[in-house]
């Protein structure tokens, strides 16, 4: 491999980021050089320094191997992250190194989990940072960079498609050129749509930014201790939920609608199975709320039932209750959509609804093979047949994931966490929803954890966000 083609694109990665940094600086001081201007603006400088040291002294790169494709695709979040860090690191508080750490690494997966107690603390532009890290991270780090270099470039249309994944790619169907554009066009455009209705509804125009960032990034940082409780309005609460639903379904599909009055978005079977078994949980556990008394009206019950089951399918985290005393009935279907997610063309992670769909007909297929052992069983989603290919890569996903969350977990146990809370923390880590249950809760934070714990954690979050099979590529790829 080529170091210098990798450090290249690497110092791309940085000049990204340091725009954001930059803005974040415009922000203090617009908010009248709030607290976090020297920070951003030191963490700017640095940023912008070493991204640019690259295009100095290395020579352009007209193409990429695919192994070096694969490593700048893993090394873009690490090294974002890293640089991501710089503005926590030297504003201080409670942000020693690891917890600077890993809020960034949360940020730019698009966790959501946070080390702060009091998320109030932080200044206007600290907290435009933080909403910054997730919506680069939603369309993904290497995407924002690929929508700068040329589309004729060799190096965008190899870097494009290790980047978005074969089940992404399916959704879209579009030639490789235009996928970024279409993906663009969406991210962009619902960010302002809902950036304009939060205003209506009354949020403040710094506070519906921030949300619409973390929104459509599925994300879910707030600028608010109690999230979205805090402002306990029914219009906030309706359109964060629409937002957030749309933000897990296929963004080709949800272009092809816009755009071209396509119906794909609403025949296809993976979003009706989404949407479907996404609402039918809702519904269940409303219902379970309201008769367990956990609530006194079914109008409040299914409130706060169906946000919270679109907000921890999505993987966007945001919370307008605090859903740790739930009935356990209730907890168990929701954790249940933690592990599924949303589509494959969305910014939402989990498993992915797509995956749970193969693999239920993949059982399915399978069991009839065993009842008629001499016939031909293909997999089939919505009449078509799915690649055997395909279908192989999904089971052997699925068996990665929950192999890698045995490990994680097993070596949480290590640091003194009990079996439960280490498995909740793997699991809502890996898919990258962030809040969970028990000390994880919807409305708690990972303060108490201790730093190897939210090291391991910080390392589940990027794996969980490239999918894992990019994580050990990366590895492979020295050899």
């Amino acid at each position: 491999m080529r170091s210098a083609v990798i450090a290249r694109n690497m110092g791309l990665v940085l000049l990204v980021n340091a725009l954001f940094m930059f803005i974040s600086v415009v922000v203090s001081i617009l908010y009248g050089f709030d607290t976090g201007f020297f920070p951003l603006l030191l963490a700017a400088t640095i940023t912008v320094t070493v991204g640019a040291l690259p295009f100095i002294f290395i020579k352009k790169a007209e193409d990429i191997a695919t192994r070096e494709g694969y490593v700048i695709a893993v090394l873009s979040w690490v090294v974002s992250c890293l640089f991501g860090m710089l503005p926590y690191v030297f504003w201080g508080g409670e942000f020693s190194l690891i917890n600077a750490w890993y809020e960034s690494v949360s940020g730019f997966t698009t966790t959501g989990s946070t080390i702060l107690t009091s998320v109030e603390a932080l200044p206007h532009s600290l907290l435009f940072w933080r909403a910054a890290t997730q919506w680069i991270g939603g369309m993904g780090v290497v995407l924002f960079m690929l929508l700068i270099l040329p589309e004729v470039s060799s190096v965008r249309l190899r870097l494009s498609r290790i980047e978005i994944s074969s089940l992404s790619q399916d959704s879209y169907r579009f030639r490789a050129k235009e996928t970024i554009r279409v993906i663009a066009y969406v991210y962009f455009g619902l960010t302002l749509l809902q950036t304009f209705c939060l205003v209506l509804a009354g949020m403040t125009f710094f506070d519906a930014v921030c949300h619409a960032f973390a929104t459509i990034a599925t994300g879910g940082f707030s600028t608010r201790n109690a999230s979205i409780a805090s402002y306990d309005s029914v219009a906030i609460e309706a359109i964060m939920l629409v937002f957030m639903a749309v933000s897990s379904l296929p963004f080709g599909l949800i272009f092809l609608l816009i755009v071209k009055r396509s119906t794909s978005l609403f025949t296809s079977p993976v979003t009706r199975y989404y949407l479907i078994s996404t609402l039918a949980v809702g519904v269940l556990v409303s219902a379970n709320l309201w008769i367990g008394g956990t609530y006194g009206s079914f109008g409040t019950a299914f409130r706060h039932g169906v946000f919270q089951t679109f907000s921890l399918v999505s993987t966007t985290g945001f919370s307008s209750a605090d859903s740790s005393m739930w009935p356990a009935f209730s907890m168990l279907l929701l954790f249940f959509l933690i592990f599924q997610g949303g589509c494959s063309g969305s910014t939402a992670g989990g498993i992915k609804a797509d995956r749970f769909l193969i693999a239920f007909q993949s059982i399915r297929a399978h069991i009839t093979k065993k009842l008629h052992p001499h016939s031909v069983v293909p997999v089939r989603i919505g009449g078509h047949v799915t690649d055997p290919d395909v279908v192989e890569g999904v089971n052997l996903f699925i068996v990665l994931f929950f192999f890698v969350l045995f490990v994680t977990a097993l070596v949480l146990t290590v640091t003194g966490l009990q079996v439960i809370e280490a498995l909740v923390a793997s699991v809502v880590h890996l898919v990258n929803v962030g809040p969970g249950f028990g000390s994880v809760a919807s409305v708690g934070n990972c303060h108490d954890l201790g730093g190897f714990s939210k090291f391991v954690l910080s390392l589940a979050m990027i794996m969980g966000r490239i999918e894992l099979f990019g994580f050990f590529i990366l590895f492979s790829a020295r050899k």
